[in-house]
Protein backbone atom coordinates (compact mmCIF):
# COMPACT_ATOMS: atom_id res chain seq x y z
CA UNK A 1 0.00 0.00 0.00
CA UNK A 2 1.19 3.46 -0.82
CA UNK A 3 0.14 6.60 0.94
CA UNK A 4 0.83 10.00 -0.48
CA UNK A 5 0.64 12.92 1.88
CA UNK A 6 1.00 16.39 0.46
CA UNK A 7 1.53 19.17 2.93
CA UNK A 8 0.91 22.18 0.76
CA UNK A 9 1.37 24.65 3.55
CA UNK A 10 2.23 24.82 7.19
CA UNK A 11 0.94 28.12 8.49
CA UNK A 12 2.34 29.17 11.82
CA UNK A 13 0.48 32.01 13.48
CA UNK A 14 2.33 34.16 15.97
CA UNK A 15 5.47 32.04 15.61
CA UNK A 16 8.61 33.47 14.11
CA UNK A 17 10.80 30.84 12.51
CA UNK A 18 13.87 32.05 10.66
CA UNK A 19 13.61 31.44 6.90
CA UNK A 20 16.67 29.18 7.10
CA UNK A 21 14.78 26.82 9.49
CA UNK A 22 11.51 26.55 7.53
CA UNK A 23 12.64 23.77 5.16
CA UNK A 24 13.93 21.83 8.18
CA UNK A 25 10.58 22.17 9.93
CA UNK A 26 8.78 20.72 6.91
CA UNK A 27 11.20 17.77 6.71
CA UNK A 28 10.79 17.02 10.43
CA UNK A 29 6.98 17.09 10.13
CA UNK A 30 7.09 14.70 7.15
CA UNK A 31 9.57 12.33 8.82
CA UNK A 32 7.65 12.19 12.10
CA UNK A 33 4.31 11.69 10.35
CA UNK A 34 5.82 8.87 8.32
CA UNK A 35 7.22 7.28 11.48
CA UNK A 36 3.86 7.49 13.24
CA UNK A 37 2.06 5.91 10.29
CA UNK A 38 4.56 3.05 10.23
CA UNK A 39 4.58 2.44 13.98
CA UNK A 40 0.96 3.13 14.93
CA UNK A 41 -0.68 2.17 11.68
CA UNK A 42 -2.75 3.88 9.08
CA UNK A 43 -5.92 5.48 10.40
CA UNK A 44 -9.01 3.74 9.08
CA UNK A 45 -10.38 6.81 7.30
CA UNK A 46 -7.30 6.89 5.05
CA UNK A 47 -7.93 3.42 3.62
CA UNK A 48 -10.72 4.78 1.44
CA UNK A 49 -8.74 7.82 0.41
CA UNK A 50 -9.50 11.26 1.63
CA UNK A 51 -8.63 14.87 1.11
CA UNK A 52 -8.41 17.16 4.09
CA UNK A 53 -8.50 20.74 2.94
CA UNK A 54 -7.40 22.16 6.24
CA UNK A 55 -6.75 21.05 9.78
CA UNK A 56 -5.66 22.87 12.85
CA UNK A 57 -2.90 21.62 15.11
CA UNK A 58 -2.16 23.31 18.39
CA UNK A 59 1.41 23.30 19.60
CA UNK A 60 2.58 25.19 22.65
CA UNK A 61 5.68 27.12 21.73
CA UNK A 62 8.10 28.57 24.20
CA UNK A 63 10.97 30.87 23.50
CA UNK A 64 13.99 28.88 22.39
CA UNK A 65 11.89 25.90 21.21
CA UNK A 66 13.89 23.80 18.78
CA UNK A 67 12.61 23.36 15.23
CA UNK A 68 12.88 19.56 15.51
CA UNK A 69 10.67 19.37 18.60
CA UNK A 70 8.11 21.73 17.12
CA UNK A 71 7.99 19.70 13.89
CA UNK A 72 7.45 16.46 15.82
CA UNK A 73 4.64 17.99 17.85
CA UNK A 74 2.94 19.30 14.71
CA UNK A 75 3.14 15.83 13.12
CA UNK A 76 1.76 14.21 16.27
CA UNK A 77 -1.18 16.61 16.24
CA UNK A 78 -1.84 15.80 12.58
CA UNK A 79 -1.71 12.07 13.27
CA UNK A 80 -4.04 12.44 16.26
CA UNK A 81 -6.50 14.32 14.07
CA UNK A 82 -6.34 11.64 11.36
CA UNK A 83 -6.77 8.87 13.91
CA UNK A 84 -9.80 10.59 15.38
CA UNK A 85 -8.13 11.20 18.73
CA UNK A 86 -8.13 14.51 20.49
CA UNK A 87 -4.78 16.24 20.20
CA UNK A 88 -2.61 15.82 23.27
CA UNK A 89 -0.50 18.83 24.01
Amino acid sequence: MTITINLDQIILEEIDIPPSQRPRLRVVVEEELSRLLQEKGIPRQLYQGTTIACLSATVKVTKGRKTEQMGKEIAQSIYSYLAGSPCKM
